[in-house]
Order: C-alpha cells, then structure tokens, then sequence
C-alpha cells in the first residue's frame, strides 16, 4: 500500500502545469515570425502529456505520442477563407477554446482548440494535494487528430459531419483582441451546426438548428415536425463503431428539410473529441469503474458494457423507434464501411501519426464493425428498458415543457 501509494503520488505530481499550447518546432521568436512566408509549419499539439515509466504505468500510455510527434500543418489566415469570415463571439465550453465566425452569407463556422484546457473542471482539493494532474493527464486519453478521420468515416457512412480541418492559425490583425489567447495555435476549423445550411448541399434544407430550438419548433408544430429515425440511428450505431462515448444533446445540430405538409430534422453529429478515447493505465482504471462512470469506456474490439452507453438524448429521441429500423441501419453501415473504406478513411493522417496508432484502430473499427447487429439488437433493447425522462436534455433546461414533453421528442404529439 505504501508503493502504491508513492508511485501514485509521483505520478500525479510530475507536472504542475495544467494546460499548455502546441509547441512549434525549428522556429524561434515565434511572434516576430511572418506566417505569411509559409504556407505550412512543423507543429506538436502539445507536449504536456510526456511522462516517464512510472506515470505511463499509473496513469497510462494512453495517445501521449500523438500529442507530441510534430506534424505538418498548413497555415490560416481569415481573410483566407472563402465569403470573408470574420470573428463573431467566443465560444463556450470547458475544456476547448473556440472562435466563432460569421460568413457574409449567413454561414456559421467555428476554430476549436485543438489543446484543451481542464483547468476550470479540476477541484480545489486537487489544487491543494497537489494532485490536480489527474484531471489534466486525462486529456491523453483523447486522440488529437480524431475528428479528421471520423469525418472520412462519416463521409462514407452517409452520415453528415461538420467537415473539420487541421490548421495553424497565426497571430494577425483579423483576431484583434483575441490575439493573445488564439494566435499561433492549432485548431480545427468547421462548419457550426446552426446557422446556414447551404454547405451541406441538401436540397431543400436552408438551415440548421441546435437540440433545444428543434425541441421548441417541435412544441409550436406538434403534428409536423420528426425526426429522420433511420438516420439518428445510423448516426448512434456509428458512434459505438468509433468508440464515440460522449454524445449528449449539445452535441447535436439538425439540418431542418422543408417538405409540402412536414418539417424533417436530420442529425448532424459535432464534437468527436472522445472518439477513440483510451483510457489505461492503474489509476484511470479504477476510476472509470462501470458503477461510477458507466460510459467513459476505453475504445477495444469489444464493447463490454453497452447499457453505460444508453444516454438521456437516446432515449429522448429513439425509445420508440422499432427494433427493425437498428438491425437494418447496422447491415448498411456493414456493407459502407468496408474494409477498403475505414483503411482509406485514415490518409488524412500524417504517416508519423498513423505509425503510431493508424494499424491499432483500424482493427478495432473492422471487429465493431463485424458485431454491429448484435450490437444494434442490444442497444435497441437497452432502450426500451430504459426508465422513461423526468428532466429535461442537457442545454434543454430553459425550454418551456410540461412533464410528458420533457419524457420524449414525440410526446409533444400526443
């Protein structure tokens, strides 16, 4: 007890520092650097997470190399982007800094930081113990570059995405009084999920809306406005193919189709900073223990405790939905994500980062992938069993909804 305790209060009090910015490699003086010369530059997302063999064995692995190996990332400037794209607000969040920028068109795009920050998510406890680590190492868990290739996937799915880009965006005027915390940093440049829709290239559908203005529309229009069940849960059963286990209902857009005499609302998932997550080492073990945190699970070949991953939003939007519908979804995910496909999804990744993790996951996607019925018959299951809502979705709480609206999308019908 004695050796565990010390490994683990070594591990956890190897670094003090709680959150870090990418470090750009071969360039010094970095803010009396013209970007402008280049059109690329050698950036490591951040190297934070770096640990000796100890830490590695109590707080894992994890995707620590990813993080560090420098990569090749081209630079963004905003006045690069296409309908002039000017800074609106600064996003939310916890953990991810984000800029949101507004299109002269209408069109709504965001950059969210690739490093995070869980600096506000660490407990004063931790700042007193000296251990607050914990909370920060965590982050390692997440694969960086995730997202680009669970766009490629999605991409092959027929399932719409947010079209995330890698990018270095440097200091410069555009930023004006966001220069100081979003210059010379790495993000991910996308599409926001509302706003304009004509990116998606829909037809009839002209914008987008976040859960909780769909949930009101649905209020206001009881009798007209549903959901594309086929596609929400292709859109589900693909999030248990990548491991995805983060998925409530502020990470979720709708693009809104206008039919003659109905309002169709078709997913359109955001967010994939879990995707992939691998969770190891002692500590993260013990404390991602199903009875305490049931759906922070670790990305295998197997899913081995799928009723954690039954949300709120399931079962707000899909209890209902028949068994059929989940066993055909799956067939089709099947027969789109072939081999050849999830292989080629991941050549967005550079070779130094697909060396490190590229072979791993893409097993682990094809044995998902070859279980997905079973999976989807169990899921579907696990939501009917499911206790029936008696609150309202996260970031649903300000919508006006008696107690039998709040238990699910179509009880507003009835």
């Amino acid at each position: 007890m004695v050796l565990f305790a010390s490994f683990t209060y070594w591990s956890l009090s190897s670094t003090s520092k709680t959150f870090d910015t990418c470090e750009i490699i071969g360039l010094s003086d970095v803010d009396e650097i013209d970007f402008k010369k280049y059109d690329s530059v050698l950036v490591a997302a951040s190297t934070l997470y770096e640990a000796n063999d100890i830490k590695n064995l109590m707080q894992g692995e994890q995707y620590r190399n990813a993080w560090s190996t420098p990569i090749k990332v081209s630079i963004l400037y905003l006045n690069d982007i296409r309908g002039n794209a000017r800074v609106l607000e600064e996003g939310g969040g916890q953990q991810t800094h984000s800029l949101k920028l507004r299109k002269d068109d209408g069109t709504l795009m965001t950059l969210r930081s690739v490093s995070k920050d869980p600096s506000p998510l660490v407990p004063k406890i931790a700042h007193t113990l000296g251990i607050e680590n914990i909370v920060v190492d965590g982050i390692s868990a997440q694969h960086p570059y995730a997202a680009l290739v669970v766009s490629e996937l999605s991409k092959r799915a027929k399932i719409l995405n947010t079209m995330p880009k890698l990018v270095f965006l440097p200091k410069q005027e555009q930023l004006s009084d966001y220069n100081d915390k979003y210059g010379n940093r790495l993000f991910l440049l996308e599409y926001e999920t509302k706003g304009k829709a004509k990116w998606l290239g829909l037809k009839n559908v002209d914008s987008l809306m976040d859960t909780d203005d769909l949930q009101k529309l649905k209020i206001k229009n009881p009798n007209k406005v549903s959901i594309h069940a086929n596609s929400l849960v292709r859109a589900r059963l693909f999030d248990l193919l990548v491991g995805d286990w983060d998925r409530h209902a502020k990470q979720w857009g709708w693009a809104i189709e206008n039919r003659v005499d109905s309002i169709i609302a078709i997913p359109l998932p955001c967010d994939r900073d879990n995707a992939f997550f691998n969770l190891e080492g002692v500590l993260p073990t013990i404390i991602s223990n199903n009875t305490f945190l049931p759906e922070v699970q670790s990305f295998e070949k197997e899913i081995d405790f799928l009723s954690g991953l039954v949300s709120p939003f399931d079962i707000y939007f899909m209890r209902d939905i028949p068994p059929s519908v989940f066993e055909e979804e799956a067939r089709v995910l099947q027969e789109l994500l072939t081999d050849e496909a999830i292989e080629a999804s991941f050549s967005v990744w550079s070779n130094e980062i697909f060396e490190l993790d590229g072979k791993e996951l893409i097993a682990k996607i094809k044995s998902r992938r070859n279980n997905l019925v079973d999976y989807a018959i169990l899921f579907q299951q696990e939501l009917v069993e499911s206790e029936a809502l008696t609150k309202a979705l996260k970031g649903s709480e300000d919508v006006k909804m008696t107690k039998a609206q709040m238990a699910c999308f179509d009880c507003a019908s009835e």
